[in-house]
């Protein structure tokens, strides 16, 4: 039966007991709002490890508009139901648990962190980074899933994971779409409906465009704000704004 633990005190117990039984653990943090794509990654987990396990936590410090954080849907309950086929464990962990220093102790990355994503939301990556490692630490998972969507923070949890020696293999899992191909999101939630047709331009206009300075164009010609386009490992990137919701997304070129 899935238990639910805000207390980490409670958590650290079950990890022991975990540790002596020699049971492999999958973890997928999450913010909550779940969709389909979480439930895409909480099913690969189960598929690879004897136990699964979920957090919930929207984390303040990974936020530069406080508007953002303010809108960003919170949906627990909803949240628990969706993830009890699929974990063991639901961890909703408090502000006074993952941040006992107050964000004083944190992890920067000085190169990939600044472009993109990192350039238009300044600190988002310091934050993320640092919960993410927190969650590693206390959760210590065999195995961590995370989204292809979101594909810089994708490497760049990569990278911090084998620059700080940490023992657990990133695990990274396709982008979960609707059948009209627009990437999953709490944020699609936002759009009116007039606003969500618009938005499968984006994914389509990002895979047809011969380059980066075309598909942004393109976007633009079809009524988006545009932070960025950008050819990168294989992928093109791009974030752009709607009803002013921001997307992200990313396709193989």
């Amino acid at each position: 039966m899935m238990r639910v633990l805000e207390h980490l005190g409670e958590w650290r117990e079950v990890r022991e007991a975990l540790a002596r039984d020699g049971r492999s653990v999958g973890f997928v943090p999450t913010m909550g709002a779940l969709h389909a794509g979480h439930e895409s990654l909480l099913a690969r987990a189960r598929a690879e490890n004897d136990c699964v396990v979920l957090s919930i936590y929207v984390n303040p410090t990974q936020f530069d508009d406080a508007a953002d954080l303010a809108r960003y849907p919170r949906t627990l309950a909803a949240d628990v139901e969706r993830a009890r086929p699929h974990a063991d464990y639901v961890l909703v962990p408090g502000p006074d648990g993952l941040y006992p220093d107050n964000f004083h102790y944190r992890v920067s990355e000085t190169e990939l962190s600044r472009r993109w994503e990192g350039a238009h939301r300044p600190g988002h990556f310091e934050g993320m980074l640092t919960v993410v490692l927190k969650l590693l630490n206390l959760v210590q998972p065999h195995r961590a899933y995370f989204g292809e969507k979101d594909r810089q923070q994708l490497e760049l949890v990569r990278g911090m994971v084998q620059a700080l020696f940490l023992p657990v293999t990133i695990v990274g899992c396709p982008t979960v779409r609707d059948a009209d191909g627009l990437a999953l999101s709490s944020r699609n939630l936002r759009l009116s409906p007039p606003g969500r047709e618009r938005a499968t331009a984006f994914p389509r206009i990002l895979r047809d465009a011969p380059d980066a300075d075309a598909a942004a164009a393109a976007l633009r010609a079809a009524g988006f704000l545009v932070d960025y386009v950008a050819d990168w490992a294989g992928v093109r990137l791009g974030a752009v704004r709607i009803e002013n919701v921001r997307l992200i997304d990313n396709v193989a070129v």
